[in-house]
């Protein structure tokens, strides 16, 4: 058994490596036997004669040393070797080449192997904690954990958990709108972990497709018990985000379980994501269908695809081009994402009349490329479907100055006779030259 003094010299030590959590009994007994080790090695050369016992319960130790009696005035080694009078104090019916093994108290190996034993142990409990650490949060990717503020820099967050370990939320991982103050709860999912040089780095995302599916999980049981899957999700954070699923019970309506009565589920995950709109469709494996979903509230027409480009082209009526579209472009573009197909919108214009329209490109040699990119963005790909709208409409929602949405309709109004640009005894509004020079 170890000398009182050696047990209360390491007490402290050995008392903070037992409260340490997530650590089993074997791993702690081979972190402190190797210590020991280490600290013997470096004082004799070698420690493989020697037997490390651990007491971790008690917080105590004992050390054996094992030497091979030799005659007297023959030891090379007092560390490998004992000579017969020594050994027969220990042993007294020991004979030369036999093993005597006697405990040595390690306070004999004086203060500075105690203080060399304590560091070292605390570097390996150091070690150990982060590798638990990692082990811990690698198994957490993906999930929801929840931290509190405890710094906040420019361009990230320093948040600690219940065990005060650091998680990290940069600016790029969070709602535009998140505002956060010092003790305030985040919840995020954990997106990566990094273990450089056993320096972990734990980071969490707001903004990741995986946290709002996450949180759907959470607020919907069916989607928990596995009776609904989500399929797809699309989102820009913060903005809006659409989310197909489907449900294996045909006695459950997906949508409406997601939404809740009067939207109670869904309502606690757009307070949570800064009211970020949520829309929940159907998915479907008919990908016309499919897309006509995705731009939902828009009513479609018609829709062509080119599924080998992953391609659709969708026509619908002239009012319902702007639902397609979208404040700001934002429902076309989730509904490619979510779909995974690149959406050009057509109004569908009438031509029974023997009227002709003309695709925007065909009039690349008389307006730059960028304006007809401009115009296409806001769904507007052929002569008439701008000209349908009024100039004051195009410069605002393609951010083009007037004399440019000026010049654009006189080349395009150019194309048709007045009689052709009058829809439904509405007057497209064309701005001509020769009456703006005659006013």
């Amino acid at each position: 058994m170890a000398r009182r003094g050696d047990t209360i010299s390491m007490i402290d030590t050995l008392a903070e490596f037992k409260e340490l959590k997530n650590i089993d009994k074997e791993t702690m007994i081979n972190v402190l036997e190797e210590s020991f080790r280490n600290v013997i090695a470096k004082m004799f050369g070698t420690d493989e004669n020697y037997d490390v016992i651990i007491n971790p319960e008690k917080g105590d130790f004992e050390i054996w040393r094992n030497r091979i009696a030799v005659d007297d005035g023959m030891v090379t080694d007092a560390n490998m070797q004992i000579s017969l009078s020594e050994a027969h104090t220990i042993d007294p019916d020991c004979e030369v080449g036999e093993e005597v093994t006697d405990e040595v108290f390690f306070a004999d190996f004086g203060r500075r192997a105690i203080l060399n034993l304590r560091q070292t142990l605390a570097s390996k409990i150091l070690e150990l904690q982060k590798d638990n650490l990692y082990a811990k949060y690698k198994e957490l990717i993906g999930c929801i954990v929840v931290a509190d503020v405890y710094q906040v820099w420019k361009k990230e967050i320093l948040l600690l958990d219940d065990d005060g370990n650091e998680l990290l939320l940069s600016k790029n991982e969070q709602i535009p709108s998140d505002f956060y103050r010092k003790g305030e709860s985040v919840r995020a999912i954990v997106q990566h972990v990094v273990n450089d040089n056993n320096n972990t780095r734990i980071y969490l995302s707001r903004t990741d497709n995986l946290f709002l599916q996450r949180l759907f999980e959470l607020e919907v049981p069916e989607i928990n018990d596995g009776l609904i899957t989500i399929k797809a999700i699309a989102r820009i954070p913060g903005e809006r985000a659409k989310i197909a699923v489907e449900s294996y019970d045909d006695r459950i309506d997906p949508v409406g379980a997601c939404v809740g009565m009067k939207g109670s589920r869904i309502r606690g995950i757009v307070r949570e994501l800064r009211n970020e709109n949520i829309d929940v469709i159907n998915y479907t494996n008919n990908t016309s269908l499919f897309i006509q979903r995705a731009l939902s509230p828009a009513k479609i027409s018609s829709i062509k695809l080119y599924e080998d480009e992953r391609k659709a082209e969708v026509f619908l009526l002239p009012e319902e081009v702007s639902l397609a579209i979208g404040k700001g472009g934002l429902n076309i573009k989730l509904a490619s994402m979510l779909t995974d197909y690149t959406i050009d919108v057509f109004r569908d214009i009438d031509t029974s009349e023997g009227y002709e329209d003309i695709y925007l490109d065909e009039f690349a040699d008389e307006i730059d490329s960028w304006v007809i990119d401009a115009l296409k963005n806001i769904g507007c790909h052929t002569a008439k479907s701008v000209l349908s709208m009024s100039p004051e409409e195009i410069m605002e929602r393609a951010d083009l100055e007037e004399q440019t949405v000026e010049e654009v309709f006189n080349i395009l109004s150019a194309e048709f006779s007045e009689e052709e640009l009058f829809r439904d005894n509405e007057p497209v509004s064309v701005v001509n030259e020769d009456d703006a020079n005659a006013e």
